[in-house]
């Protein structure tokens, strides 16, 4: 007589289903797509200069529009101009080679994470914690902010890389200084604040020297809604191996795939 295999096959369905359930809940700190939506998080990173300053095309923006006359270390007030034209599309330059203007933060040093206030140091040098910019101590406030490890400036491939994604950047007054083998970063320096936005494109500059980076057009956030989301590093974001090579200008048709962690 046929043996009723049945029940059989019915325990081993549901033991499959219960183990591809238990693997596609598990999560990690590496996170290859970064922020899944909306609500999830936003890429941290440095602009400079290069990018965001009065005077400056494709915006010319005003003093005042950049907070320009209130630039000191440890500012962290969103840019003026950016806090009063949320949802507006925007072109920014991104610099050149060997002076680019976005930079993305790979490494956090353990000295961010035991400053304070909190115990993420992503979210300390945000909030301009003790040594990152904090007027109280008076003494020592940009300490933490020299010799940063791994401070990639951001060439062709690695801003194309940020389409679709949501930036949350901490803007300087002036240039940040890189130095190759070892990459390492200076952020000290005053700031202008905070901005926040949507990558939406990357272009071809066709109205610049020859040197010049892509042409980034966003969508503007609000940085004071964004500030309290779950902070992600440009885990791969593409390594210059010095300020000339790679003399890396045009924005791929197919970027490389970005891969983003959660901030430690």
């Amino acid at each position: 007589m046929k043996k009723n295999t049945l029940p059989l096959l019915w325990q081993w369905s549901i033991a499959l289903i219960l183990l591809l359930a238990t693997v596609a809940c598990q999560t990690t700190d590496d996170d290859p797509q970064g922020p899944s939506d909306d609500t999830d998080g936003v890429i941290l990173l440095v602009i400079d200069e290069e990018s965001i300053d009065n005077g400056n095309p494709p915006n010319n923006f005003s003093d005042r529009d950049v907070n320009d006359q209130l630039a000191e270390v440890g500012l962290r007030l969103p840019l003026r101009y950016f806090q009063e034209n949320v949802g507006k599309t925007i072109d920014l330059f991104t610099g050149q080679v060997g002076d680019e203007g976005w930079y993305a933060l790979k490494t956090i040093p353990n000295s961010w994470i035991n400053a304070g206030p909190t115990n993420n140091g992503a979210r300390n040098f945000l909030l301009a914690g003790p040594g990152l910019g904090a007027k109280v101590p008076d003494d020592d406030r940009e300490v933490l902010l020299d010799k940063i490890p791994n401070l990639t400036p951001l060439r062709a491939t690695g801003l194309s890389m940020l389409i679709g994604k949501t930036v949350l950047a901490v803007v300087y007054d002036s240039d940040i200084s890189i130095n190759y083998s070892p990459l390492q970063g200076n952020l000290q320096g005053a700031n202008l604040g905070i901005v926040a936005f949507d990558v939406l494109e990357a272009a071809e500059r066709r109205d610049g020297s020859s040197s010049s980076l892509p042409r980034m057009r966003i969508r503007i956030r609000d940085a004071s809604n964004l500030t309290e989301r779950a902070l992600y590093l440009f885990a791969n974001a593409p390594t210059p191996q010095s300020s000339s090579e790679p003399f890396d200008i045009v924005p791929p048709a197919t970027p490389p795939t970005a891969s983003f962690t959660l901030a430690p």
